[in-house]
């Protein structure tokens, strides 16, 4: 069973299905091409919502058994036509300015028609194009502009109509609004300008959709105060003693309210603990002992942003203590 959910292994009990109607549309192919690129199994078969894919997982029992059983994923990616697409942000844009005549579709209207063929499933949206579209419209407004005389006012008034029309008469702000108005419902939009990125991203949904399992049960066996490996987890020392450098700094970072930054510090000041149980055995008097890294300057930043302050007493007195103190049940942190 564990090695059945593995990355590598996981891919061959994902079934991707594709509905008839996705590839009749532009850039339903190219899914289809990359996921068989990718050795991903796929069938075509209608679904409940036309222009969709959906995944399958054949579970471990019935390798068993004399039938396969499967069980639906709960993701489900759509593909919007260019034209449908733009229509709903237009007609959203409408619906803004109190226009509700007919009460058409909007990306909004939409998903929650989709939810509710689709219960309980994470519903991803993608479209093509928008780009292109956009960098269409900015190529024909110099000529628009450029022609003169009642002629062009006349064709002007004649394609603005026309536009209108169709639905597609929106700007950029347009599909940003109408985009963040449905985010904030936790739907995900995601616009490629060519079909290769779609398909790649189909491939990429695909595998992270065969590894969610693998990933769930991982998330279970870690500690809730486990933090994140590159900040706590193990130092490699090879035999030439390369990486005891950074395991003193992670000593030094272990200390209460101490940045990286800081740690940086006083490591650069005494490259290692022997080098700072010298220096304290130089000092003169205990109280020149707690405050010797007390004037070591911090950086952080870079340019007109960066600032400087020092290690301060009271972290000097920490180091000193846990550097010297042979009591084992001293307590370092009286703040907390």
């Amino acid at each position: 069973m564990l090695k059945a959910q593995r990355p590598g292994e996981c891919q061959k009990y994902i079934t991707v299905v594709l509905d008839p109607a996705l590839l009749q549309v532009e850039g339903g192919g190219q899914i289809l091409s990359a996921l068989q690129a990718a050795n991903y199994s796929c069938v075509v078969e209608s679904q409940a919502v036309p222009c969709s894919v959906s995944w399958r997982r054949k579970t471990l029992s019935s390798q068993m058994e004399d039938g396969d059983e499967w069980t639906e994923e709960p993701n489900v990616l759509v593909l919007l036509r260019l034209e449908e697409f733009l229509s709903m942000v237009h007609n959203y844009k409408q619906g803004g300015q109190g226009c509700t005549e007919g009460q058409k579709d909007t990306l909004q209207s939409y998903v929650a028609g989709v939810m509710e063929k689709m219960p309980g499933k994470i519903l991803a949206l993608q479209v093509v194009g928008v780009e292109n579209y956009f960098r269409v419209q900015s190529k024909k407004r110099p000529r628009q502009a450029a022609a003169g005389g009642n002629q062009e006012e006349e064709q002007g008034k004649r394609r603005k109509k026309k536009v209108k029309d169709s639905g597609l008469e929106i700007t950029r702000l347009d599909v940003e609004e109408a985009l963040v108005d449905l985010q904030l419902s936790k739907i995900q939009v995601n616009i490629f300008e060519s079909c290769e990125e779609l398909g790649e991203f189909a491939t990429m949904l695909t595998k992270a959709v065969a590894e969610a399992p693998f990933r769930r049960e991982r998330e279970k066996t870690d500690f809730s105060f486990y933090l994140d490996k590159r900040w706590c987890g193990g130092v490699r020392v090879d035999r030439s003693g390369k990486g005891l450098f950074e395991v003193w700094k992670r000593q030094i970072q272990q200390f209460n309210r101490v940045s990286l930054e800081m740690a940086d510090a006083v490591v650069s000041a005494y490259p290692s603990p022997q080098l700072l149980v010298q220096a304290y055995s130089r000092c003169s008097s205990e109280h020149e002992r707690e405050n010797m890294l007390a004037n070591i300057p911090v950086h952080r930043g870079e340019g007109v942003t960066a600032t400087s302050r020092r290690i301060g007493p009271e972290l000097s007195r920490r180091i000193y203590l846990q550097m010297t103190s042979d009591d084992p049940d001293l307590y370092l942190d009286f703040m907390g």
